[in-house]
């Protein structure tokens, strides 16, 4: 017997960098500086229907993401690992936009060359303007510590362009001897606090969001068993900070994105979504968003992915199916059900994946 129609309400938002950087750093010597060795959000808020033939559960309503506060500064930097969160402290000594540029083509130079053999469509990344390699592999246990509690993951990266290659430099520094739970941990929000965005064009700040995707979908990989050489979706773990709960999960891909529209209902693509979490978790709370409007600086592609341009969705559920599982469980859940999805087209999903329980004690 069909079950009732049910409808759920959806919010669009819309984020994007900011055209000033909001920092301020102290006044540097540069004469003494050799080398130093998303971000706000404006919303707009637009409701759609989802109407599937949900289960008997009942479904709850959940606020607008445009009522939740936008990360602080320190917040984002304490999601970071020490490396990386030193590299963005140095960046932020400095005023001057142009030392800033002048050290980013210096981590370009830096860059260890990567083998060849691992520049295959295998390590490629995509959606960027340049051609961008990232290659991640574990750390053998002679090179780390016996009494590392997680895998430790080492990347390699290169780019046709100095600037990107100078953005892969500094992630590879940043992220490499970390394990993978403090890879898929980083915030993609810090690239605002590097404070480039007057020498980053957009397609540049997508491109480097692309490689950050990329290295925590490898080491997500990694950590699960899979050798980190997958092309599908990036699962990017955001952990509460001083707290053990799940404050945003998400999948990211290292895919191209077509420009999504973003308004109205829920295209074709997200309505499948919605659909297979309500038939196979049967969520008490779901919550699917089409944010695709906010890509349009991304390489278009075909296949699916041209319906209306559905490329990048966020979605939460709250289902007794994760009780007892480990978050990066719980993302790896998601990451089958919608595996066909993600191989047609689906660019960027971001999850946040919760048990009822935890809702409960919020």
């Amino acid at each position: 017997m069909a079950a009732s129609i049910t409808s759920i309400s959806y919010t669009a938002s819309l984020r994007s960098f900011p055209s000033k950087t909001h920092l301020r750093p102290p006044n540097p010597t540069l004469k003494n500086l050799s080398f130093l060795h998303k971000i706000p959000s404006s919303s707009i808020s637009i409701q759609t229907q989802f109407t599937p033939n949900p289960p008997s559960s009942s479904l709850q309503q959940i606020p607008d993401s445009d009522t939740q506060s936008a990360p602080d500064d320190e917040s984002i930097l304490s999601s970071l690992p020490p490396t990386l969160r030193d590299i963005v402290r140095l960046f932020r000594t400095v005023s001057d936009p142009r030392a800033k540029y002048e050290q980013l083509l210096h981590y370009a130079r830096t860059l260890p060359p990567m083998d060849p053999s691992l520049k295959t469509d295998r390590d490629k990344v995509r959606g960027c303007v340049s051609q961008v390699w990232v290659h991640a592999r574990a750390i053998s246990d002679a090179e780390v510590a016996a009494s590392s509690e997680s895998v430790r993951v080492r990347f390699e990266a290169d780019s046709d362009a100095v600037i990107t290659k100078g953005l892969a430099s500094l992630l590879v520094q940043g992220l490499s001897g970390c394990s993978a739970s403090e890879v898929v941990r980083v915030r993609p929000e810090f690239l605002g606090l590097l404070g480039l965005q007057q020498s980053l064009t957009p397609s540049r700040n997508n491109g480097f969001l692309n490689m950050l995707s990329t290295m925590q979908r490898k080491a997500l990989e990694i950590e699960l068993g899979g050798g980190g050489g997958g092309e599908a979706s990036v699962v990017n773990d955001r952990l509460g900070i001083g707290s053990e709960k799940v404050e945003k999960d998400e999948i990211l891909s290292g895919g191209d994105a077509n420009s999504g529209g973003g308004e109205g209902r829920l295209g074709e693509r997200g309505r499948r979504i919605g659909e297979v979490l309500m038939r196979e978790l049967k969520p008490v709370e779901l919550r699917i968003e089409d944010e695709s409007h906010k890509h349009a600086g991304h390489a278009g592609v075909g296949g699916r992915a041209g319906e209306g341009g559905e490329t990048h969705f966020n979605v939460r559920v709250v289902s007794e199916a994760f009780e007892g599982k480990r978050l990066l469980k719980r993302h790896r859940m998601v990451y089958d059900l919608l595996k066909d999805e993600l191989e047609s087209g689906l660019h960027a999903l971001s999850i946040d994946a919760k048990t009822p329980e935890e809702i409960g004690g919020n």
